[in-house]
């Protein structure tokens, strides 16, 4: 498949209730040229019986930017050791599926880790490197994501780092320090508009990033955030172009890096969910080509 530059992407969360055939149908039906896929409806689709061949057939004409995602890329020890084989798990179906890039996502996952830990000094949950010094959180995570990269890179991938913005390590000036720590070629991280603005980004920081770090975009808008641990399932309920993002102002930041790879429109918004699929989709790929190419 020929390589296009600044490629609109189908992200499916904007078909987050629909299995992986519907999944690929629509991008496909909507004008996306690659997609981004979620690794659950992918499985799925296999242990159902059908073949590689069949889940080929589906992708045909959708070039598949990235599968994700692995989380709580900090682990160690034996979560660390069970990381690395979720890893081996996760790259195999990369391969499959004909993915270029594999997602990695900071942790805790759930936010609740955080704000406990803040109120109590403790958590019952998964607690990744809250408690930890900048230092040692930057340490630990390059430390990760260069064992990761190395072994994505003998399978032939791009992994690709996502910092949750109520995790520990977040911020954007955070990610690039620790990529250049863990000093692979094959490691990027996604911008993500959502997470760049509730962990204290602007378009402005963002313009500043070497595009050799950027291995792809989420577009995505927000509620107001003002302080606290953000929560996503409040903050992101909107549609995307209705929240207070200045969606264009970010495009332009991300542009100014010199970027051209690929773009998704990436929704969390729950009337979105329960609407058409397919037209959302097409509403989301006419603003995505506004955004970009406009």
């Amino acid at each position: 498949m020929a390589q296009q530059n600044n490629r609109l992407t189908f992200n499916t969360t904007a078909a987050r209730h629909c299995n992986f055939i519907m999944q690929a149908d629509i991008a496909r039906s909507a004008g996306f040229s690659s997609i981004e896929l979620t690794s659950g409806p992918v499985r799925a689709y296999l242990e159902a019986g059908y073949s590689q061949r069949e889940l080929k057939a589906a992708l045909d004409g959708l070039q598949v930017e990235g599968i994700g995602a692995l989380l709580d890329i900090e682990r160690t020890g034996e979560q660390g050791r069970e990381m690395m084989d979720q890893a081996e798990k996760l790259y195999e179906l990369a391969t499959t599926v004909g993915a270029k890039g594999v997602q990695l996502v900071t942790g805790p996952l759930d936010y609740r880790a955080v704000v406990e830990y803040r109120r109590d000094g403790r958590t019952a949950r998964y607690s990744g490197l809250l408690g930890s010094t900048e230092e040692q959180q930057i340490a630990q995570t390059a430390s990760n994501l260069q064992r990761l990269a190395d072994r994505a890179q003998e399978a032939g991938l791009i992994v690709y780092l996502e910092a949750l913005s109520w995790a520990p390590l977040s911020t954007l000036e955070q990610q690039v320090r620790t990529l250049e720590r863990a000093d692979r070629d094959n490691l990027k991280v996604v911008i993500d508009y959502w997470h760049c603005y509730t962990s204290g980004a602007n378009p402005d920081d963002l313009a500043k990033i070497d595009k050799r770090h950027i291995y792809g975009v989420h577009v995505c808008d927000s509620l107001p955030f003002t302080a606290g641990v953000p929560d996503e399932t409040v903050l992101r309920d909107v549609a995307t172009g209705r929240g207070i993002l200045d969606l264009k102002a970010w495009t332009q930041a991300v542009k100014a890096t010199g970027y051209e790879g690929w773009w998704c429109s990436e929704t969390f918004c729950r009337a979105q969910h329960q609407s058409n699929g397919y037209v959302v989709a097409k509403q989301l790929y006419r603003q995505l080509n506004s955004l970009v190419n406009g």
